[in-house]
């Protein structure tokens, strides 16, 4: 989980150099879009899916299939030659590190029983938020030495190195029950057959060693068709598909039996749903618009999607979300999840901004350092929540840690020009982040606490759900309404002046914090008797 969070902030430093890496000019900032967008598109849209799965089968076994995704996404990122491959790699990346999540967290919820899960969830929470903080400082130390592929390869050595530690500390894979026909085994032997010589072929095609791309004898299965320039539209680039294709179609009778207890087109209503949600708002410019520019037709096929998985939980005898999964504590925990997002994303963003406008002579790197207050109290808070939610429960934690979080964000909200170098501004930093902190072993564990046995997965990845797109669509729409102020601000002042520009700016700033501290102190006031186990 460390891994995967690192790798979602990892992509903001390295981002200028990705672009350039795969013939994309910094002057064309909106072609980057996907590689963001790309990456929350696979995060999110098959979380419940997955959740799922780990319900069916083996924990250990998902988490080291989401690994093995994870890496082959992170090799196929470092990799790429064009903008198309870099986003196919980062989907993969994400679908493979949101996995990991739901997972992760069942995981837990299996070995604890209730009234113990305390110290683990605020551990793995913990190990989470460490990821986000370490994930840019790491990426800023692999830039200095080598290129932004490296920063995958990384990723791809370490999700190899921990599925290795995963087998060996978890012990044999569970088995899945049943009995396998004769044809499995001649079946899965092809399908292996298939999928190496497509991975050995797709790394011939993206990488086009010289050795061979030169040679007279060797270099026409590189030689692009037409007038193409795509590595991939390439002899050698097309049998790679192929064989991979192969491989793909030969899975399903492999995995039928474990795939025919999922509701699987519930499964697809629901990640179309949340996947054209996000890249809604993910995509969307808020200088200009509230939602993206596709918005006007994703919004309706989001809304569609969800009513027809509506209609189908209520009308499968099996449903990917069994009735009840969501009611009593599970409720309230996703609406602090969400607005923990919203909190959480909207300071990340905007404390550098903030630094950029009010401090003498600030860069990117100063806005980063005083953001790293907040982002160090974070894991601390996960953790001292963890480890007090056995003595006093999720009823008082998660909404006392969000009430601070409120009451900080509040006061952020006052803050202007040389608010940020004052000593206070560091307490308010590290107490806002200790108490997002402090909410996030409580929430998973009052979602988990009434979640039967085989519906744990599922719940885990509503929580992330519910967190992601308080994330993606929270920090949109605050920055819709600071901007509003920004306008409304500048019109009122005729021919405006850099630093009253600036000054307007700043309150766009104070009434993001505003909005957030708004929705962070409603929750934590509203869902206290509701959380008490």
């Amino acid at each position: 989980m460390a891994l995967a969070a690192a790798d979602t902030y990892v992509v903001v430093l390295a981002l200028t150099d990705m672009m350039t890496g795969v013939g994309v000019g910094i002057d064309s900032l909106q072609k980057a879009t996907p590689i963001i967008s790309g990456f929350l598109l696979g995060y999110v849209a098959v979380l419940p899916l997955i959740g799922r799965l780990a319900d069916l089968l083996d924990r250990q076994r998902i988490l080291l299939g989401c690994l093995a995704i994870f890496v082959v996404g992170s090799a196929i990122t470092a990799m790429a030659p064009e903008l198309s491959v870099l986003v196919v790699g980062r989907v993969l990346q994400g679908l493979g590190g949101g996995g990991l999540v739901p997972a992760t967290l069942a995981l837990v919820a299996q070995l604890w029983p209730p009234g113990k899960r305390g110290t683990p969830l605020g551990v793995v929470g913990a190990v989470q938020e460490i990821g986000s903080v370490v994930g840019p400082l790491l990426g800023a130390l692999i830039l200095t030495i080598w290129d932004w592929r490296a920063i995958f390869w990384v990723n791809a050595v370490a999700g190899v190195l921990l599925s290795v530690a995963v087998r060996v500390i978890g012990g044999p894979v569970r088995p899945t029950p049943g009995t396998r026909p004769r044809w499995w085994r001649p079946v899965a032997a092809v399908t292996a057959v298939a999928g190496v010589a497509g991975a050995v072929l797709l790394t011939l095609a993206l990488t086009a060693p010289s050795a061979l791309t030169s040679s007279i004898r060797w270099g026409g299965p590189f030689v692009p068709y037409g007038a193409h320039t795509s590595r991939m539209i390439t002899p050698i680039g097309v049998w790679a598909m192929i064989a991979l294709a192969i491989a793909l179609v030969l899975t399903v009778p492999l995995l039928w039996r474990t795939f025919a207890r999922v509701d699987l087109p519930g499964a697809a209503l629901i990640g179309v749903a949340l996947g054209a949600l996000i890249l809604t708002f993910a995509t969307s410019d808020p200088s200009k618009q509230v939602i993206g520019p596709l918005g006007l037709w994703l919004l309706p096929v989001a809304a569609v999607a969800a009513g027809l998985f509506v209609w189908r939980q209520r009308t499968v005898s099996d449903p990917l979300v069994a009735p009840g999964v969501v009611r009593r504590r599970v409720t309230p925990a996703l609406a602090c999840s969400l607005f923990a997002g919203t909190a959480l994303v909207s300071i990340v963003v905007d404390v550098p901004l903030l630094a950029q406008l009010t401090v003498a002579h600030s860069t990117e790197r100063d806005g980063a350092l005083i953001l790293l207050r907040f982002l160090v109290a974070v894991p601390v808070g996960a953790l001292v929540g963890g480890l007090l939610l056995h003595r006093f429960g999720p009823g008082l934690i998660a909404p006392v840690g969000l009430a601070v979080a409120a009451v900080g964000l509040l006061v952020m909200s006052t803050w202007g020009n040389g608010s940020l170098e004052s000593l206070p501004a560091w307490f308010v930093l590290i107490a806002v982040g200790f108490g997002i902190g402090l909410s996030i072993a409580p929430i998973n564990d009052a979602a988990l606490h009434d979640a039967a046995p085989d519906q744990q997965g599922v719940v885990s990845a509503l929580v992330v759900v519910s967190r992601m797109i308080g994330m993606v669509v929270g920090l949109d729409l605050l920055t819709a309404l600071g901007l509003h102020q920004f306008y409304d601000r500048v019109a009122q002042i005729p021919n405006a002046t850099d630093t009253q520009i600036a000054a307007a700016a700043v309150v766009q700033v104070q009434t993001i914090f505003l909005g957030a501290a708004f929705f962070v102190f409603t929750v934590a006031t509203t869902v206290r008797d509701t959380m008490v186990l």
